[in-house]
């Protein structure tokens, strides 16, 4: 189960130096020219998860086995998209099947690298992403309503319910609302619609604010603008440099570390990017961990343990019959299986029990 992130912004503000780093090993062509991705790059990247290297540790399995997060490295958005401009149709198509949007956002300057827009504003440069977000959704919503509006006429509860939330998120949007700040009195007919309507402005977004390697260690004014912007909003700032990152694909862990030390970073930006669009996404991971292998399972927050069985195997789910469940704190506390078992620190859990991130899972169930 890998969750999938779109990666968005104007054209050369760094994307798909953004998205080289993340595949690391599969290149996406990076050019300092407009719309130089076309088609979009898909790949899967590793959700970094220290807790696993520690359970690999104990266990010595044969192989390790990380969560997955797809992204897709979509071509620069240009004012007037929503009207096709830059083949703009084609790219909001792309981020319509995304369920998280990553927005970089130059925070650079250099000469030698053309803006779009013929100089850096990072602020400017987000708002004009986003109204071409929200003016496709306008199209969306109108061509929605129509369809909604005859079944409402043929007295459909449910579509009458329907409308009256469409009409008013229509009325949000063209006052330059986004969807995702938009609330109404009967959120499951909303929620119904957004997810119908697959709309834009509705995805949950984290900025990317793409900085020189001079800025690693203090950030810049840049940055400290998306950061004031994204907070107003509700939005999380994730501070890159795509250019070291894309620079440490293929270091050593050890080598990565130093690297990152050097330029007065503690850690990869990109690291922190997927994790936080795992938890953005209101995931998390339950661990199974043997001599074969160790391996992070990505399920939703709140499944219970049947369900959760099933992203291991259909039948899991069908057969259940109940999980041996050891903390991840207990594990690594009692060194393993075995000793946290004789510690009392496994327990059988039933149907109806709720699986929390860093349980460490065996599931019993009937063929």
């Amino acid at each position: 189960m890998a969750f999938s992130i779109g990666i968005v912004g104007l054209p050369n503000v760094g994307k798909s130096t953004t998205f080289n780093a993340l595949i690391k090993e599969q290149k996406a062509q990076a050019a300092n020219y407009p719309f130089c991705t076309i088609e979009p790059n898909k790949a899967i990247a590793a959700v970094p998860d220290a807790r696993l290297k520690a359970l690999a540790k104990i266990v010595n399995p044969a192989r390790v086995v990380n969560a997955q997060a797809e992204f897709t490295d979509i071509a620069g958005l240009a004012r007037g998209a929503s009207a096709g401009e830059g083949l703009g149709n084609q790219f909001l198509s792309n981020i319509r099947e995304c369920e998280a949007l990553l927005h970089v956002v130059r925070c650079f300057d250099d000469a030698n690298v053309a803006h779009v827009d013929g100089s850096v504003n990072p602020i400017r440069d987000i708002e004009t992403i986003e109204t071409e977000l929200i003016l496709a959704d306008i199209q969306s919503l109108d061509k929605k309503i129509d369809a909604i509006a005859k079944k409402a006429r043929s007295l459909d509860k449910e579509a009458k319910a329907q409308l009256d939330a469409a009409q008013a998120l229509l009325n949000h949007l063209n006052e330059g609302g986004r969807a995702s700040s938009f609330s109404f009195a009967d959120a499951n007919a909303l929620e119904a619609l957004i997810k119908e309507a697959r709309l834009l402005s509705s995805k949950p977004v984290i900025f990317g604010a793409n900085m020189d390697e001079s800025s690693v260690a203090n950030k810049n004014d840049y940055v400290a603008a998306v950061e004031r912007y994204a907070a107003d909003r509700g939005a999380e700032t994730i501070a890159i440099c795509a250019k070291a990152e894309e620079e440490m694909a293929g270091f050593t862990d050890d080598e990565r570390s130093e690297y990152l030390a050097a330029l007065g970073a503690s850690e990869s930006g990109l690291d922190l990017i997927i994790r936080k669009g795992f938890s953005l996404l209101g995931l998390q991971s339950f661990f199974t961990a043997g001599a074969k292998e160790a391996r992070a399972w990505t399920i939703r927050r709140g499944w219970k343990a049947p369900k959760a069985a099933s992203v291991i195997h259909n039948d899991f789910e069908k057969g259940f019959i109940r999980a041996e469940v050891i903390g991840y704190d207990d594990f690594i506390r009692f060194g393993g299986e075995a000793k946290a078992k004789e510690a009392g620190a496994m327990r059988l859990e039933g149907k109806d029990y709720i699986v929390q991130d860093g349980d460490v899972m065996h599931f019993r169930f009937s063929a």
